[in-house]
């Protein structure tokens, strides 16, 4: 059923095919759809399009409609074409001529645009919180294992020492600077579309601030073309904030595959967390660790999807854009699982000590060595040709203490500035502000 429909039937395939997988896409947007028409009702009633007894009965609905989406008993029916549609119906069903009017003011187009908003603006504060709890378990095992030195590596050969305390502290740092991307994110869809109606607004007189208030939101999107052509691109800015998580998340899968290796042999896991051969009784494969890496690596190709979709699009609405949440929508899930993931097998890491010890490590000092002999005055490309030659003799014998003491060295990682850094992107977010509106709304 449709409510654009008019006199005659689309063929069977036409209609499957632009429905695609839209219905299912749209179960994501059931709550926001909800809490959008909220404020679009308390807007028409102040700007004299509704009647108070027409906005009270509405209101007293959409909440109740809320509150069975939240615990599933409000869906989408087989042959309803989207959310929107089906508020719109059930609201008549169940309140008669009061239901059919809270449309006016707004198009299918401004309506789905502000449900996307909403959606992805709770979908990257529960990201957030994701990133938050990884961010203060790596920050803990780093100051917890900052003593257990680790071979440093350049072109996957050896280089210099490093540290336990360095490899986790700097996957902690690059999740405080995937904050920046997703603050980004996270202010674009936080902007109000509502009111751009199909995308070049309405003759109705609309009070736009009134609903960005109501909705928590940021700020509006000003101009009514702009604010559809921000369709796929907020999509697209956050997609690149996921991919950069992702990013960090598969680097950090790649290094613990490695590490696991026997041939590196620097860490180990409870059997229970890794998997065996059918063969061979001896493996304890990484599948977790390949997994996330896969699935973070699928995620690092949304912005290209998105890129492609929305490639010579012009301005206005295009179909083109309903493909665009079937990229998004389902990849919150599968990075918070990562995310997930990554933290119960981190919280059950096992690090082998006196690493640096042995004799094929004895190379990752030679600049230490090099070091020395600058600090008693000899230049440093004399110096290194000095060890280099002891290097090439077979007389090079490592002094194996380290003295780093610069920040973000292995003597001096800088924890607590780092806690600094991730406390103060975080709480730029204002994540209340929002949350604090939408339950206003609903409650």
């Amino acid at each position: 059923m449709k409510l654009w429909q008019k006199s005659s039937d689309a063929l069977d395939d036409v209609n499957r095919f632009t429905a695609g997988q839209d219905s299912r896409m749209d179960h994501y947007l059931i709550r926001h759809d909800l809490v959008g028409s909220l404020a679009h009702v308390l807007m028409l009633t102040k700007v004299g399009l509704l009647n108070n007894q027409d906005a009270d009965l509405l209101v007293r609905e959409l909440r109740k409609l809320y509150r069975e989406a939240e615990n599933g008993t409000f869906t989408i029916e087989a042959g309803v074409e989207d959310i929107h549609s089906q508020v719109e119906i059930e609201l008549t069903k169940r309140l008669g001529e009061a239901g059919k009017k809270i449309h006016s003011g707004r198009s299918r187009n401004d309506q789905v645009l502000t449900d996307i908003k909403l959606f992805l603006r709770e979908e990257i504060r529960l990201l957030t919180t994701e990133v938050k709890d990884t961010f203060e378990l790596l920050v803990s095992l780093s100051e917890a294992h900052k003593e257990k030195l680790l071979p440093g590596y350049t072109h996957l050969q050896l280089a210099m020492p490093s540290s336990f305390g360095l490899w986790f502290g700097a996957y902690a740092e690059s999740l405080a600077d995937d904050l920046l991307s997703l603050q980004a994110a996270y202010r674009l869809s936080n902007r109000n579309p509502l009111g751009s109606a199909a995308g070049y607004g309405s003759s109705f007189p609309l009070d736009r601030d009134l609903t960005t208030e109501l909705l928590g939101f940021e700020g509006i999107h000003l101009n009514v073309v702009n604010a559809q052509m921000t369709r796929g691109k907020t999509e697209k800015v956050t997609a690149q904030a996921l991919a950069n998580v992702a990013a960090t998340l598969a680097r950090l899968s790649m290094d613990a595959c490695l590490y696991l290796n026997p041939n590196f042999g620097f860490i180990s896991f409870p059997a229970e967390l890794t998997t065996g051969s059918s063969i061979m009784p001896h493996k304890k494969n990484p599948d977790v660790f390949e997994l996330i890496r896969a699935r973070c690596n699928q995620l690092q190709s949304l912005p290209v999807e998105i890129t492609t979709v929305m490639a010579n699009l012009p301005s206005g609405y295009h179909r083109d854009l309903q493909v665009v949440k079937e990229v998004i929508f389902p990849s919150f899930e599968r990075l918070r699982d990562c995310l997930r993931m990554v933290r119960l097998m981190l919280s059950n890491i096992q690090i082998r000590e006196n690493i640096l010890e042995e004799d094929r490590y004895a190379f990752l000092f030679s600049v230490e060595e090099v070091n020395k002999l600058v600090l008693q005055g000899i230049p440093f490309r004399d110096a290194y040709r000095i060890v280099g030659a002891k290097i090439e003799s077979g007389e090079f014998i490592p002094d194996r203490k380290l003295d780093h003491t610069h920040l973000g060295s292995i003597g001096n990682p800088g924890t607590e500035r780092l806690r600094a850094y991730f406390k103060a992107e975080f709480e730029r977010f204002n994540f209340d502000r929002a949350h604090v509106a939408v339950e206003k709304l609903v409650s």
